[in-house]
């Protein structure tokens, strides 16, 4: 029975996409089924998977919609080893289309059930606004992982989201939690990065993860490549990294 985690922040260019896809990687790597789901219209997991979000006949979009079967739209990953729920510009009209559907935001809950007992974890990449598509990712998950950066203006955001899941878990998914925050891009060499990490800390304890990630060049340069980065350069500190986060995640949901 699969573990649904969100990939979630209100605040673009944290690090979502980055963590959905070296998580995902890093997950199979330890020998997980993994699905990563992107629910992004720019695609950019989907293309950060080796998947060209150009010629696909059936994605997310179809999915959600009903037009097409889940099962048909998933590819596999060849250079990640993990299969893909891919996404294309396509997408951006569904919010759009789905405000007349019944149960709208129950739409990718309803097409996961699919598929539940065929992997171990379902990751979903979601944008980075508080939409429909955000919505459906919040309630067909049973835990939110939070990347974020050591910033003043992340930790704006994070009450806002930290908020949203709240109202979420008490009004449409009584199974959503906080799994964890995630530290990215982080750089030791920046004070404020210091201050804003032993803020976390201090007020989420144990829901901050112990693994940081830093700022690495290869983690950006791997999607260009269709790579995970911790495929791309298992060697370098990011890909290092986000497979210490891989390890870390399997510790503390086996005792949740």
């Amino acid at each position: 029975m699969a573990k649904i985690f969100c990939i979630a922040n209100q605040k673009g260019g944290v690090g979502k996409t980055t963590t959905a896809v070296n998580l995902a990687a890093g997950l199979a790597k330890l020998g997980q089924r993994v699905l990563l789901v992107d629910l992004d219209p720019q695609g950019n997991a989907t293309m950060g998977s080796g998947i060209n979000k150009s010629d696909l006949d059936v994605s997310v979009y179809q999915v959600l919609l009903g037009m097409g079967d889940l099962r048909s739209a998933v590819h596999n990953s060849e250079t990640g080893h993990y299969d893909v729920l891919p996404s294309n510009r396509d997408l951006a009209g569904a919010e759009v289309e789905m405000v007349e559907l019944d149960q709208r935001e129950l739409r990718l809950k309803q097409a996961l059930a699919s598929v539940f007992d065929h992997y171990d974890f379902v990751l979903i990449d979601c944008p980075p606004a508080l939409s429909m598509l955000t919505l459906n990712g919040l309630c067909a998950a049973h835990g939110v992982i939070i990347p974020m950066q050591c910033e003043y203006y992340a930790l704006e955001g994070l009450s806002d989201l930290v908020n949203t899941i709240k109202i979420v878990h008490a009004k449409m998914n009584p199974d959503l939690k906080v799994i964890g925050l995630l530290r990215v891009m982080f750089d030791p060499r920046m004070m404020l990065s210091q201050q804003v990490s032993s803020q976390l800390e201090k007020h989420f304890g144990d829901k901050v993860f112990k693994t940081i990630i830093p700022r690495n060049v290869r983690l950006a340069e791997a999607p260009s490549y269709g790579i995970p980065g911790v495929i791309f350069d298992s060697a370098a500190k990011g890909a290092q990294a986000y497979t210490a986060f891989g390890k870390e995640l399997l510790d503390r949901i086996a005792v949740l």
